[in-house]
């Protein structure tokens, strides 16, 4: 009884989504509950799980990929941080997109949890993961007509790179919480974040990293609560999706890529910065920053300004996971910006 109750409801709310914009190029007039919850083939049916085969130096491997919905103009590929954590924090999505009609495909990069998980650390590189996301690309038929790619930090890092190998194939981007230029989001976090922690906890902090004892498990109890949950998400309790995803990171590669941790940045990325390429990606381009995130708004911003069709969404509430924290500004920005962008605007 419940579940038809739901499914009423369900559509319901879509019938009632696809009538308020059926002027709106995001929703076509033809679009139906049916139509959007179409089946992708005549197969057995998956839940719109794919596990896409990636050629890779090393092998062959696969990653997994969940397509929610259809829509021939609008499909968003979305890209978690990390590297290597997971699509799980982005399943917070499926409560915004599929009620506009969107098509989204959430994600799991190679090395997370739901895709395999290869050891050879040659992997771990920009251009192996920009690839990857091309042969993505392809496996799902996605093209200039209707693909926005959405990266979160980590995530956001791959989509400009992405953007400026492959620009022709994108409709729009969306750069959420990252910056262009790794150096200058460490210089942020000592210079600004840090001397907002207790003087002693950093102290301890400091000391412990100093000596590289990064499984001391005093250090992410200090973390946790003096920055972590000051800048990454500031709810009281996190969500499910967000706890999940942190349980099932791939330390290894994270480590590797990004540090021990996302206070500064410490790996193969510490001097990665393409800020003054931002002027190449001309396709239309939303830039998403928030006032206590890891991540310099001011620089956010900036960056904007440096994409010939770029634009900008603060978000006053939010952290480094402003779509949770932040979802009174954060979804609404981001809707907006797609349905302007599929209208020509």
């Amino acid at each position: 009884m419940v579940f038809v109750r739901f499914k009423t409801m369900l559509a319901l709310l879509l019938v009632g989504a696809v009538l308020g914009l059926s002027a709106c190029h995001s929703k076509p007039e033809s679009m139906t509950v049916a139509t959007y919850f179409a089946p992708q083939d005549s197969g057995v049916q998956t839940a719109g799980i794919k596990m896409i085969p990636i050629q890779t130096p090393v092998g062959t491997f696969k990653v997994w990929t969940k397509r929610i919905g259809n829509n021939p103009t609008v499909k968003v590929l979305l890209l978690h941080g990390g590297p290597a954590m997971t699509h799980e924090y982005m399943e917070c999505f499926e409560s915004f997109f599929p009620k506009e009609g969107f098509e989204m495909i959430e994600y799991d990069q190679l090395g997370s949890y739901y895709s395999d998980q290869p050891t050879d650390s040659s992997l771990w590189t920009i251009p192996r993961f920009v690839d990857e996301v091309e042969q993505v690309r392809k496996a799902l038929g996605l093209n200039n007509s209707n693909f926005y790619l959405l990266g979160n930090s980590w995530g956001g890092i791959l989509a400009m790179e992405y953007a400026l190998k492959y620009q022709q194939n994108l409709k729009g981007l969306i750069v959420c919480n990252m910056m262009s230029s790794c150096p200058a989001y460490g210089k942020y976090a000592q210079d600004v974040l840090a001397k907002q922690m207790d003087p002693k906890v950093l102290d301890t902090i400091r000391a412990i990293e100093a000596r590289g004892d990064f499984k001391n498990p005093k250090y992410m109890e200090l973390l946790l609560p003096n920055f972590y949950h000051q800048h990454l998400c500031r709810l009281d309790e996190w969500p499910d999706p967000v706890n999940r995803s942190f349980k099932h990171a791939n330390e290894t590669v994270y480590t590797l890529m990004q540090g021990p941790s996302e206070f500064g940045i410490a790996g193969r990325l510490a001097n990665w910065d393409i800020s003054n390429r931002l002027k190449e990606i001309t396709v239309p381009t939303l830039v998403v920053g928030a006032k206590y995130d890891t991540m310099d708004p001011n620089y956010m911003e900036w960056m904007s300004k440096q994409f010939p069709k770029g634009s900008y969404l603060y978000c006053p509430e939010g952290s480094h996971l402003a779509m949770w924290d932040d979802q009174q500004h954060f979804y609404p920005g981001v809707i907006q910006f797609i349905k302007n962008v599929d209208a020509g605007k």
